[in-house]
């Protein structure tokens, strides 16, 4: 009883000095140990945590209580595949504890597996053990993943509590913020730092950074990173205090600050995906294979939807103003988007596994029906993410895209395409900016010759495809959709074909009503079209001279302006 208060008041020295006495006192009960490994897990020392567990394990089994301690150690040392295991296990035998849910699913999503940690949440609301704190939890890890309806219903959920924990609330606080819903989130805000004053910083920086405040978003960002010591954790607040300095035209230090944010994102991958830091930045293999003009010439179209029917794609390099473009055509009601997804990439695989894994060079040989099977699987996906209304076309904005061209053409050779373009240091600066969740993208963006090498490896791809497979391509240019916009619009919806509607001209408001928006310009596309991102670059000029020649054909292709 002595160890149990000691550990629950977080003194984990006198509860591990109780708890290694009653091993020695009766050293077959499994309890003891499991309560020694729980000690030493709050102590740090995971290694020896996990030698108790052990003990308790081949005195008692893998009991519910077992899996789930020994699941938070392997997660605190962010062995993520183990953890994952061992949760799974403890969710077979206790598959209505929603704390064990929440924890598996934790270690899904750090994996990378979206889907199963979405599977682990799918039915929360009915889960026993349901405490706000758990809820706020729930909520934005679905938040993250882009289950809008499910994290909507956990906000409702804390936002009725009648007496909601700091912590839970801190949780909503960033829920709010992630939702555009920033009057809410600024109210709760001011409740919650009465009680957690020195645990609010990051959420008050991105408060004011919303509102144009940068001089008050970098003091307190600067706040929050004087109390974080953890390397691997500094990034969450380095990326969006560099976002504030460049704002007030501190391009030196901000420049210096993303150097430090992409360094601690980097210590980050090693600990959670060492395997994927180990290979390092992405090398693109996808684009050392093409498309054979006799194969292409040889493909059989019969079945194939036309263009109405088929879906529309936005493809690019990511920040090339793609969110933009999907919330314009996503205001039409002939149209309807969803949120990045990679049912391409599952299709293209589908591709690749009928063409005996000769993608994309011996497309030809996949016949009608085995097509019409791929088509269908992909719709089915596109179905279980948004329910498509008779006569509505889907926009399928997924930048990478860029690199399944093949793909496209060979499953909806109808389709239109649309590529946005952008100056390239513009992108290349704004991806440099941002803190990407796909670990090897965030890899690639670590360093400036690394993404302008991808970035040039994937338009190489792109135009080397398109001059053989002849897609139905429109170039968007985002310096023309911004600067004119009305008339850029109409040009877009001619190429698509779809009658005029004036909601295409207000892609601000639009996005305003959507529950959520996944990509990192979620903050900026709820804003009025404006030219204030074109040319952001050339406060870092001298930071992009080693690059310039690499992206010197793009510039010459797009007519881009170098100096």
């Amino acid at each position: 009883m002595r160890g149990a208060a000691a550990h629950g008041e977080g003194r984990y020295e006198a509860a591990e000095r109780d708890f290694r006495t009653l091993t020695g006192l009766q050293p077959r009960e499994a309890g003891h140990w499991l309560n020694l490994g729980t000690a030493l897990r709050g102590l740090a020392r995971y290694d020896d945590a996990l030698l108790a567990y052990a003990r308790a394990h081949a005195l008692g089994g893998a009991t519910a209580d077992f899996c789930f301690n020994v699941g938070l150690t392997h997660l605190d040392r962010f062995d993520y595949e183990a953890a994952r295991a061992v949760l799974a296990q403890g969710v077979a035998l206790a598959p209505r504890d929603a704390e064990m849910r929440l924890q598996h699913a934790k270690a899904c999503f750090e994996l990378g597996r979206t889907d199963d940690g979405v599977a682990s949440l799918a039915d929360w609301q009915d889960l026993q053990g349901l405490q706000p704190a758990l809820v706020a939890e729930i909520g934005r890890r679905l938040q993250g993943a882009g289950q809008t309806a499910a994290a909507a219903a956990a906000m409702d959920r804390l936002a009725a509590a009648a007496d909601l924990a700091p912590e839970a609330g801190l949780e909503l606080v960033h829920m709010l913020e992630r939702a555009n819903r920033l009057e809410e989130a600024g109210r709760l805000l001011a409740r919650v730092r009465a009680a957690l004053p020195d645990r609010c910083e990051s959420a008050a920086g991105l408060l004011a950074q919303r509102a144009g405040r940068h001089a008050e978003a970098i003091a307190h960002f600067e706040r929050a990173l004087a109390v974080n010591g953890q390397t691997h954790r500094r990034h969450f607040d380095q990326f969006p205090l560099a976002r504030s300095l460049d704002a007030v035209g501190r391009a030196a230090d901000a420049w210096t600050v993303l150097g430090q944010a992409h360094r601690s994102q980097v210590a980050q991958l090693r600990l959670a995906a060492p395997l994927v830091a180990a290979r390092g930045a992405p090398a693109f293999l996808i684009t050392r294979r093409g498309a054979e003009r006799q194969d292409v010439a040889a493909w059989n179209e019969a079945g194939a939807p036309d263009a109405a029917s088929s879906p529309v794609f936005i493809v690019a390099f990511p920040r090339s103003g793609t969110t933009l473009l999907e919330q314009v055509l996503d205001a039409h009601p002939q149209l309807c988007s969803m949120d990045e997804q990679p049912f391409l990439q599952y299709a293209l695989e589908d591709l690749d596994q009928a063409a005996g894994g000769h993608y994309p060079g011996a497309l030809a040989a996949i016949g009608p029906r085995e097509l019409a099977a791929i088509r269908a699987r992909y719709f089915e996906r596109v179905q279980s993410k948004i329910p498509l209304t008779p006569g509505q076309r889907l926009v399928d904005k997924n930048p990478l895209n860029l690199l399944r061209l093949p793909a496209i053409r060979r499953l909806f050779p109808h389709s239109r395409i649309l590529l946005a373009i952008r100056h390239p240091c513009d992108v290349l600066l704004s991806c440099y900016m941002q803190q990407f969740t796909a670990p090897e993208f965030a890899l690639l963006c670590a360093d400036l010759p690394t993404l302008a090498q991808g970035y040039r490896r994937a338009f190489d791809f792109w135009y080397r495809e398109q001059a053989v497979l002849a897609a139905a391509v429109h170039e968007v240019r985002y310096e023309t959709l911004v600067g004119n916009f009305a008339a850029e619009v109409r040009r877009i919806a001619a190429f698509l074909g779809l009658p005029w509607d004036d909601a295409l001209l207000a892609p601000g408001a639009h996005a305003r009503g959507k529950a959520f928006i996944s990509t990192p310009s979620y903050a900026q596309v709820v804003q009025p079209v404006s030219t204030r991102a074109v040319g952001r670059w050339r406060a870092y000029a001298r930071q992009f001279e080693p690059v310039l020649p690499m992206l010197a054909p793009y510039f010459e292709r797009w007519g881009y302006d170098a100096g």
